[in-house]
């Protein structure tokens, strides 16, 4: 104990470093728990085989620009605005797209929020989806497939 107390004494830099990366990487796993329960786009497919109702809440330009196959567009916005799309969820199996995850978390955790049970974030959002070479459609009207 001595040694680790003479130690942080002529290295004060690299403990400041170290309790500050130990504290990032903490409220990150934090962060990333709070939005719930998050799938593989692997298993995400096994769910859409299944029934899952795919939500992408990127913004409907992005949205055009390539999809998940049937996916819904419900912008995040609109997720805290539109009772009747979010009634329409909750009793579906419900994944929630963006492009790198982030965005669909903060979904995932309103519609947790507004009584929608079974919702779960895609991990990696279409940046993974892709990089696993799975499909996407282009273009496509607002809301998607009802």
């Amino acid at each position: 104990m001595a040694q680790l107390m003479e130690f942080a004494g002529n290295h004060p830099f690299l403990v400041s470093a170290l309790m500050a990366l130990t504290v990032l990487v903490i409220f990150n796993e934090m962060r990333l728990r709070a939005g719930g329960a998050s799938v593989s786009p692997a298993d995400a497919v096994k769910l859409i085989n299944n029934g899952a109702i795919v939500v992408d809440v990127r913004p409907e330009a992005q949205y055009k620009q390539g999809h998940i196959v049937n996916a819904r567009n419900i912008g995040l916005t609109e997720l805290g605005q539109k009772e009747d799309a979010v009634d329409k969820l909750r009793d579906k199996t419900v994944l929630v797209c963006c492009d790198t995850g982030i965005s669909s978390g903060k979904a995932a955790r309103l519609l947790r929020e507004k009584g929608v049970e079974r919702v779960a974030n895609i991990n990696g959002g279409l940046a993974a989806w892709q990089r696993d070479s799975l499909p996407l459609a282009k273009g496509g009207s607002k809301g998607g497939k009802k």
